[in-house]
């Protein structure tokens, strides 16, 4: 099978190219600078420069193709400048998915997020679920967006299109704001895990798969949270430290201690640049909120069986 992905040059997409092509499908990667993305053609991937905010620019990887893996997406919680988060989460995803359309690509599978659902205040909630808002960030807003105003609508007018919604994703070369709090952690400058804040934890190989067989097995229409299992931030630097052997945060501050210091924060940001974990919006992310789901569908009708996170985190910390 030939496929294009777009955003292989990340985390994620990175990874999902990777299985794609040895799994023996041809690949195509929408790719901005290609002489920055020799490790993909070094694989076999067909490159084709190109950006999802430039529509003209994907007509010719989207032609002849048997399925679109659309995994592109901007997400820097915290950073000073929201203003790419619209540019390539809502109007980078309508790009894609209208030339889709347009060349007739058969399948699609489109990495949308847990975050569309915001705080679920613990519930641990299916695809049915829906929260309008308001929302902790701007990554939060722009992927509600693109999900309910241009994912849904267009599966509505016919495009054969199946979503797909990870939570919080580890591994083997992440470089977001996870995988700093976790060196952060290892170098024992990690002050605090906020009380009664979780997430759904799954591996990125285990997040890379799940879109293959969302391809594959996902039925046209449908939404699927291929999240890992839920943890507390307490509880997963309470594993950690079973692997590694070096203290977890004792400091557990309550939610409240924490909005209101995001509210401080969000003072003095507006004068003095803060690293992004430490913004209004940083914080706000990590304020006693759950972003949890229930995979059930996706074990059902899928196949879908992430690892349990005390196995996943032993590939990005070292064991004593």
């Amino acid at each position: 099978m030939k496929y294009a992905v777009t955003g292989a040059t990340g985390f994620l997409g990175g990874h999902l190219a990777r299985q794609l092509v040895q799994a023996g499908h041809l690949v195509r990667a929408l790719v901005r600078s290609p002489e920055k993305a020799g490790a993909l053609g070094a694989l076999g991937v067909e490159l084709h420069p190109g950006d999802i905010t430039d529509r003209a620019s994907l007509a010719a990887p989207f032609t002849g193709i048997d399925g679109l893996f659309h995994c592109a997406a901007w997400y820097k919680t915290g950073a000073r400048d929201k203003r790419p988060a619209q540019r390539v989460n809502v109007d980078g995803t309508r790009n894609v998915l209208e030339v889709a359309s347009e060349r007739d690509v058969p399948r699609i599978v489109y990495t949308s997020t847990l975050a569309v659902f915001g705080d679920t205040h613990g519930r641990l909630v299916t695809e049915e679920y829906r929260h309008d808002g308001p929302h902790s960030s701007e990554y939060d807003r722009t992927k509600w967006e693109a999900h309910y105003r241009v994912a849904l609508p267009m599966i509505e007018a016919g495009l054969p299109l199946v979503v797909v919604q990870p939570g919080v994703i580890y591994g083997p070369g992440d470089t977001s704001a996870l995988q700093r709090t976790f060196q952060q952690y290892l170098d024992r400058r990690l002050p605090m895990t906020p009380q009664d804040t979780a997430y759904c934890w799954a591996h990125v190989d285990d997040v890379a798969h799940a879109h293959v067989l969302a391809m594959e097995r996902g039925r046209i229409g449908e939404s699927y949270i291929i999240a890992g299992p839920p943890h507390t931030l307490i509880e997963a630097f309470a594993i950690a430290e079973s692997i590694t052997g070096i203290p977890a945060p004792k400091l557990h501050p309550p939610a409240g201690l924490m909005r209101a210091l995001a509210a401080v924060m969000g003072v003095v940001e507006a004068i003095v640049p803060l690293p992004e974990l430490y913004t209004a919006e940083g914080l706000r992310a990590v304020s006693g909120v759950t972003y949890i789901g229930d995979n059930s569908k996706a074990r059902r009708e899928l196949g879908y069986a992430p690892r349990p996170l005390g196995v996943g985190l032993r590939d990005i910390l070292p064991s004593r």
